[in-house]
């Protein structure tokens, strides 16, 4: 197998959708090399099982837990690291696969945040902040977004409430009391969260340069990726019962396919413009709501503090 001339970093590939993905881009993609992301001592072996799986050995792992920024700061580090010694050929594409979704709005992030904040859009913001000028030339950046982001029943059928987007420093604070511990929180702070994913990518958009494209993709209602693994027994398995009887809805998708279609979004021909919104392959209009230009620069800028980053790289175009 020929030496890989560009490197691929992806978040989430150790399971349902993301693991069928990475798996896509490795038999597809044998001029890049694939850097994941994992936490814990899954991280030890996933590149050895997507090498093995694929047949491809250009994949390695840079241990790294999403719920705390220091572990994003050292993985970003590493990754340049590697870059910059020539270890890693080019960097030319980001997949931020990983999500969070939490049985409440009440959890903390190892800095302090709403841990569904954090994971969603805090570390997706700090990982392309502190790779952005490290992508060489033509690039493709994608962070997996959500339907529930529109927040009507068209898109998930009245399971999780619709987005409530405040003020930024509100979002990224735990909940306190009855109302923030329920079920019902957990789903709205994801459907947030996916709110401000939208948001920023539109920011990066205005400042990535001319060949560096960044999307959101929404890979549709996928049974068994796990975002309910925080709830309690009986939630689990009464959330794992409606799954299965949802796989036919028309924004279903099960995680073979859904993977398949996430690699050729990262790997295909340019979706579009950058900064578009990705349906299933399909390049559509996100919500009304989330064209909010105020909003994504609040959003860039108070992430900027919360992430001890200047509030730097104005708008561009």
């Amino acid at each position: 197998m020929s030496s890989p001339t560009s490197t691929l970093v992806m978040t989430g590939a150790s399971r349902g959708l993301g693991r069928v993905a990475a798996e896509q881009l490795l038999r597809e993609r044998p001029d890049r090399h694939l850097v994941v992301t994992a936490r814990g001592r899954k991280g030890r072996s996933l590149a050895r099982e997507l090498a093995r799986a694929t047949g491809n050995p250009n994949v390695s792992v840079v241990p790294c837990d999403l719920t705390a920024l220091d572990e994003v700061r050292t993985a970003v580090s590493e990754i340049r690291r590697r870059l910059d010694t020539g270890e890693l050929p080019p960097l030319r594409g980001f997949l931020g696969n990983a999500g969070l979704q939490m049985a409440t709005r009440t959890r903390a992030s190892a800095d302090g945040f709403e841990v569904t904040f954090a994971v969603n859009v805090l570390a997706n913001y700090l990982f392309l902040r502190l790779l952005f000028d490290g992508f060489a030339g033509s690039s493709r950046i994608i962070v997996v977004g959500s339907a529930v982001h529109f927040g009507d029943r068209r898109h998930n059928l009245g399971m999780v409430p619709a987005p409530r987007w405040d003020d930024v420093r509100t979002l990224a604070t735990p909940g306190t009391g009855p109302g923030a511990a329920s079920v019902a929180e957990g789903r709205r702070a994801y459907s947030t969260s996916k709110l401000g994913v939208v948001y920023l990518v539109h920011a990066f958009a205005r400042r990535l340069p001319p060949g560096v494209d960044v999307y959101t993709y929404n890979p549709g209602f996928v049974p068994g990726t796990g975002l309910a693994r925080d709830a309690g027994p009986i939630t689990r398995a009464l959330w794992r019962t409606l799954m299965q009887g949802l796989r036919a809805a028309p924004f279903a998708m099960g995680p073979d396919a859904a993977g398949r279609l996430l690699a050729d979004a990262m790997a295909g021909p340019r979706p579009g413009e950058s900064g578009s919104y990705i349906d299933r392959g399909t390049v559509i209009r996100s919500s009304a709501e989330s064209y909010d230009p105020a909003r994504e620069e609040a959003l860039w800028a108070t992430a900027a503090e919360l992430c001890g980053l200047p509030a730097e790289q104005a708008a561009a175009r």
